[in-house]
């Protein structure tokens, strides 16, 4: 197929689609006017009229995905960078390549009470400048930017430059250091309160990765500040809908990993030197994988903070865990291989590991201690290990501290579908994801202790290791989104209705002859949700479960979205298209169905349209044209829609 043009430039026929582009911002924004609450054009809002201009999209990133800057003076010995007030720590390469030791002062907590090095403090960067780029420049700003392109696509459609707010955070730290330190939950509270009178209107919430985390627990936090009978208006209010992009709903594997043996998000910098940062978080045990099956005690104290410690959430555990082998996962994440006659040193050597295997039984095999998703949750995994590990001890009394003893949610304990208006849970699926880790003594002292001796994937609803050795699982349907398991991505689907519309549609421009429907699926809670439709070979689908029988009031809507890698859907074209698509429909007068068509899909800017060789003319010719303006360089950049974006907006009702 040929190649699409590079230019972003968009071409805007007349004044009245600029209005009608205008209208497309950040989201779920507008409902029209119903008189049906079941039938309302789009929101259920029962009947409220809102305007575009009235709407503000508010941004909570994910881990690792806003600036820090350094807030003291430190001189680095042997090298000509120094650290001053302002000056970029996360990201900047320059001095992680310079001056990696001061580079770490910058960035490691203490472990236990989560402040800063005594040499060198950093803080979170604000406003949109802090998530769009983590480090700018000509060769490692395209390798770094997170929202970028997503901005660049509000701009492209007219969004007004306070219509966007973003939300940065210290992503080291847990939920409560966050409140305590930053008081980051107050200030989120006023930016909706302060959007709303800004704009006059609700706020679309766009969270990502570990954004929805923290979205999360805002809204419990919400119930300590806001008296229970005014607490739904508050949400209905300030909160128009809400997106979760790559949400782990029920935690990651890949943080059991990073945990144990350091990942290096691609940074130059050793794996052990990544897991001693990592562990030095507060928030580094926020994304670990828990049972779907185990809820916490719900207990709000009156006073945020006083006599937080030495209380702890109780886990409460229904039979369906001790019945399921692995608490509802693919596989046990976590597998460790000890040997079983334990040396007087806590980090023994090689020689002496291997003499212990070798002693320790007749086939000299080593003791092999496996944990599935609860037991990592809950402390059991950390407190087996302390023998070997006693670094272990740490994560132990964050998890107790941070997590467990947390007044207001312990976040390792699924939750259910926020009390919103609408809600888009949005993920990627089917690439390869690691599932579950096998771990050895690596005889080298912390943090180089534990080495990986194999890994466990799902892919396309298989499981494997990357050594071919057997092993115990139960693999899912799909798999996850390179990152986040499916199991884990697909806990959303709890929060459908017992009647579902599935729509299966290819990611391409399509004419609407490979579109699959199925109407009124049975779904069972608590059971995953698949469809019965086909697949063509090399082809990417967007697949859309769309609740068809909500409450009045309130949408819920699931998109998978094939091979989006979890770290890269936010600068999804296929995404991004989407939103704006079912933005259209739900600011239309006329639109009669809760959710944008699915029959469909052509061009809507001038990028879209390219040239096709094959018949010598643009593709898609009943909304493109050939018209070349001077500048362009091959055929296909002189291709541009012809059709006003009235004439496209009707396309989609």
């Amino acid at each position: 197929m040929p190649k699409r043009r590079g230019s972003m430039g968009v071409r805007y026929p007349c004044a009245q689609s600029i209005s009608l582009l205008l209208l497309i911002l950040v989201g779920q924004a507008v409902i029209g006017k119903a008189e049906d609450p079941d039938t309302a054009e789009g929101s259920g809002s029962g009947g409220e009229q809102l305007s575009y201009s009235k709407l503000s999209g508010i941004i909570i990133p994910g881990l690792a995905s806003t600036q820090l800057r350094a807030w003291s003076v430190l001189d680095c010995p042997y090298s000509p960078l120094d650290f001053n007030p302002l000056d970029l720590v996360w990201l900047d390469t320059t001095r992680l390549l310079s001056a990696v030791n001061c580079w770490l002062k910058c960035m490691v907590l203490d472990p236990y009470n989560q402040t800063d090095n005594q040499d060198c403090k950093s803080r979170p960067d604000s406003g949109l400048s802090a998530i769009t780029e983590l480090d700018p420049g000509y060769i490692t700003g395209p390798l770094s930017s997170v929202w970028k392109e997503w901005l660049r696509w509000c701009i492209e459609f007219g969004i007004e430059a306070n219509a966007i707010l973003a939300v940065p955070y210290d992503w080291r730290l847990s939920a409560s250091m966050l409140e305590e330190r930053d008081l980051y939950f107050h200030k989120l509270k006023l930016t909706f309160e302060t959007a709303l009178k800004l704009r006059g209107g609700p706020s679309i919430v766009f969270a990502h990765s570990l954004g929805n985390n923290v979205f999360r627990y805002f809204l419990e936090w919400l119930k300590l500040e806001i008296a229970p009978k005014h607490y739904i208006q508050w949400l209905d209010e300030h909160i128009h809908a809400y997106f979760a992009v790559g949400a782990p709903l029920l935690g990651s594997t890949e943080t059991v990993k990073a945990a144990l043996s350091g990942v290096t998000f691609g940074l130059p910098v050793s794996e052990g030197t990544a897991r001693l940062m990592f562990n030095s978080f507060g928030s580094s045990l926020w994304l670990m994988p828990f049972s779907k099956y185990c809820k916490a005690d719900n207990i709000y104290w009156k006073d945020f903070y006083e006599g937080r410690r030495g209380h702890y959430h109780t886990h409460h555990c229904d039979e369906m865990e001790f019945k399921s082998k692995y608490s509802g996962w693919p596989t046990n994440v976590i597998n460790i291989e000890l040997p079983s006659v334990h040396g007087v040193e806590a980090y023994p050597s090689i020689s002496t590991v291997a003499e212990d295997m070798a002693s320790s039984n007749e086939c000299g095999k080593p003791v092999q201690l496996s944990f599935n998703a609860r037991e990592v949750s809950d402390g059991t995994f950390f407190k087996a290990i302390e023998d070997y590990d006693p670094h272990s001890k740490r994560l132990l009394y964050q998890l107790q501290n941070f997590y467990q003893g947390d007044p207001v949610l312990n976040p390792l304990t699924p939750w259910d579908r926020p009390p919103l208006k609408n809600i888009f849970c949005i993920y990627g699926t089917n690439l390869k994801t690691e599932v579950g880790y096998y771990f050895a003594p690596s005889g080298k002292p912390y943090p180089d202790n534990w080495i990986i001796t194999d890994v466990i994937y799902e892919y396309e609803g298989a499981l494997f290791s990357r050594s071919g050795n057997s092993f115990n699982g139960e693999p899912g349907a799909m798999s996850g989104d390179g990152t986040v398991p499916y199991h884990s991505l697909a806990w959303c689907k709890t929060w459908l209705g017992s009647k579902v519309n599935i729509t299966r549609t290819p990611q391409s421009e399509h004419d609407g002859s490979d579109v699959q429907i199925e109407t009124n699926v049975e779904h069972h809670q608590g059971k995953d949700l698949l469809p019965n439709m086909t697949r063509a070979p090399r082809s990417k689908y967007i697949t859309y479960y769309e609740d068809s029988e909500s409450i009045p009031g309130r949408r819920t809507a699931v998109w998978e979205v094939d091979k989006a890698y979890h770290r890269n859907i936010v600068r999804s074209p296929v995404l991004m298209r989407e939103l704006w698509l079912q933005m259209w429909h739900d600011i239309h007068p006329d639109a009669k169905s809760k959710f944008v068509t699915k029959a469909k899909r052509g061009p809507l800017r001038d990028v879209d349209c390219y040239w096709d060789y094959a018949k010598a003319r643009c593709a898609w010719p009943e909304y493109c044209e050939y018209r070349y303006v001077f500048g362009d360089v091959h055929l296909g950049q002189s291709c541009r829609l012809k059709i006003s974006s009235a004439d496209l907006s009707a396309i989609y009702l």
